[in-house]
């Protein structure tokens, strides 16, 4: 989350986001331009110096990625650099979620499969150790990895949410399924929802799950995307994670606290 003067520098590069037209486009643009800030330590700096006048550092940019960048990606890239920052790394990082906006918004009435489609990737690179190790892999290229996922996923999941793991790869993140999740938070936010994490140990039915979104939408006055993870180690009821709030109503987790207090 960023902070002070980098919000707000933030908020004005959202700002001139487009709403509309080649969304797909401006994301792979800003992707592009954050991995190249990230790169060129020496054009981060001048980009972020506060020292620098804003026209200066605007004239700069377009100097730069004229012609290389859509009119639109441009634009968002000048009011960003033309805006002081708290720190040279917020710039490209602001840059790379300003892309997952994007795409989000390229989804349109799609915005809630690609959430799933984030989440359900997620959990396919968790759980395959072959696929994690592969992908997590300092050998291979990115070319490599980008190359696999395409392969994998290819026909099965939204352009954007190919366009999202592609970009999960970039290594901006600890993991890729860090990435992913950090992804999907910014597209729950995009549509004023809040995500929530559910356990079970038997896939909910679709009425019980309309319920319990509904039930947790009025608790927390927004709606609430759910991501369902059948855990059998969960034995009976269920467990919600919501932001900082935990609700467990696990049978495992009755067990565990009734041990605790025969051992107490």
């Amino acid at each position: 989350m960023m902070r002070g003067a980098s919000a707000d520098a933030y908020a004005a590069a959202a700002g001139s986001l487009p709403g509309s037209g080649d969304l797909g486009t401006v994301a792979q643009d800003l992707f592009g331009t954050a991995d190249l800030l990230r790169a060129e330590a020496g054009l981060r700096r001048v980009a972020t110096d506060v020292s620098v006048p804003a026209e200066a550092k605007a004239g700069l940019v377009r100097d730069v990625l004229s012609g290389k960048v859509s009119p639109e990606a441009l634009e968002v890239v000048t009011t960003a650099v033309s805006r002081r920052w708290t720190a040279t790394r917020d710039l490209p990082d602001a840059l790379e979620q300003l892309g997952v906006v994007a795409l989000v918004r390229s989804t349109s009435s799609d915005a809630g499969r690609l959430e799933d489609e984030l989440f359900a990737v997620g959990q396919l690179v968790q759980h395959d150790d072959g696929l994690r190790q592969a992908l997590s892999d300092p050998a291979r290229s990115r070319a490599d990895k980008t190359a696999l996922v395409r392969g994998l996923l290819a026909d099965k999941v939204l352009p954007a949410t190919l366009a999202l793991v592609g970009q999960a790869l970039s290594g901006t993140h600890r993991t890729i399924t860090v990435a992913l999740t950090e992804y999907q938070k910014v597209a729950a936010e995009v549509r004023d929802q809040g995500v929530a994490t559910v356990r079970v140990a038997r896939p909910l039915a679709a009425a019980d799950r309309e319920r319990l979104a509904a039930t947790l939408s009025r608790t927390y006055g927004r709606e609430v995307h759910l991501n369902v993870v059948v855990d059998p180690a969960v034995i009976g009821g269920i467990r919600v994670e919501i932001g900082d709030d935990v609700i467990d109503g696990t049978v495992s987790s009755r067990l565990d606290d009734a041990g605790r207090r025969l051992a107490g």
